[in-house]
Order: C-alpha cells, then structure tokens, then sequence
C-alpha cells in the first residue's frame, strides 16, 4: 500500500505493503489490518499468524504487535488462550442484541444533537450520500465511509460524551457482523439516511428518533431475511 491524499492505497500484491513508506509503521499496520478485517480479507475467528502478516505487511513484529494491541483495545481483535490474536467474530444474536440498544441510544443522540450540528456538516454528508446512489459502481469503502459520516453527526454532537463512546462501541460490534450481500443494503441505506438528515436539518426530534430508529430495524430485517 501506498499514502496518498492521508490514505492507504493498494499497490501490487507481491509487494510488501508498507515497507519504505517513511512514517509511524504501527498506524499504517493498523489502518491495513483494519481494512483487511472491514474487506474481510480476515475474517471473524480466524486467527492472526503475526510472522505471516508482519511478512506481508513488510514490517517487524514490533509495530505490528502494537498495531493489534490498538486493534484489541478498539475491540476488532481480541487474546486467545495461546496469548495468539485473534478477529473477533461477532454471530447474529449478538449483531441484533447490539442493534437493538443502537436503536435506543442513536435515537436519543438524534434528538440531542438537533440545532447543534453546523449546517456546513450537513450538507457535506448530503452530497455524499448523492455521489453514493449515483455511483455506477459498489465500493465498500464508499458505503462505510458514507455511513460512518451520516451517523457521525448527532454521534459527535449529541453533547454526552459517554453516550457517544458507548454507541461507537456498539458499531464496531455491528461492523464486524458479516453482513450478507451488503451491496444490496446501499439503496435502503442511503434513502434511509436522507430520512435522518432530513429530520436533522429540520429539527424535528420526534422525526429524527423515529427515523434512526426505522433504520435500525431495517437492518436488523435484513440480517433476519438473508442469514436464516
């Protein structure tokens, strides 16, 4: 991988992905094995073969292992009993348990939020939302960043700090869930989204609780139709 524009990009396979690069190598570990459990290149349960990935990432074991121990603390990878790391993985009763307080807690954070969030916030995620039904073709990165942004509004400005780190918690749990044919959820996502931005911008509270909360149990249908 390579940095551009901040980012990680993939370069050719072959090649070690973060050798050379010049900057904090732990960060860069963390951003690719992040990326590698969010494209499911490593998937939940499966255990990390440090040797294997610090080869692969062209790096020491060093930073790597201060990469996972990042990744544990955000609750993406967790200690196995042989002290191994492995990809936390997360079924269905727990996605839904964790969506089902994501629907009371997002809906409160909507309703605070409203008037704090500044308008310039939102109508950047509107035109991105825009840019994703538009798109001719399906990004996951795309789809994530637009859906950490659209939820990122009344996360950050619902004015209860505890409140926002135990949602962003939650959504870590619910990310990690394997969600089946998730390009199927972008059209759903992104109407469902315009329905909470638009409840935001007019500072309707009860339309901004009622629209997080249809969006959680949108996804929480979704998961029930396509696992069972």
């Amino acid at each position: 991988m390579s940095v551009a524009q901040g980012r990680l990009q993939p370069v050719d396979p072959a090649e070690p992905l973060l050798a050379g690069q010049g900057v904090n190598l732990s960060s860069l570990a963390h951003r690719a094995i992040t990326d590698m459990i969010r494209d499911r290149r490593l998937k939940g349960g499966e255990t990390i073969i440090e040797a294997r990935l610090a080869d692969t990432l062209g790096i020491s074991r060093t930073p790597l292992r201060e990469a996972l121990q990042r990744l544990e603390g955000e609750g993406l990878v967790r200690k196995a009993a042989n002290r191994s790391f492995v990809v936390r993985h997360v079924d269905l009763t727990e996605y839904l348990h964790s969506l089902k307080v994501r629907e009371i807690l997002e809906g409160e954070a909507a309703v605070l939020a409203i008037g704090a969030i500044p308008g310039a916030a939102l109508a950047a995620v509107r035109h991105e939302i825009k840019g994703l039904m538009r798109a001719a073709a399906y990004h996951t990165h795309a789809h994530w960043k637009s859906d950490d942004n659209l939820h990122g509004l009344y996360i950050e400005h619902c004015g209860n700090p505890v409140m926002a780190e135990m949602i962003l918690a939650l959504r870590v749990t619910t990310r990690l869930f394997e969600i089946a044919r998730l390009k199927d959820r972008v059209g759903p996502d992104s109407s469902e989204h315009l329905t909470i931005l638009e409840a935001l911008e007019s500072g309707d509270r009860r339309a901004a609780r009622l629209a997080v909360q249809a969006h959680c149990r949108s996804l929480r249908d979704h998961a029930l139709a396509t696992v069972r």
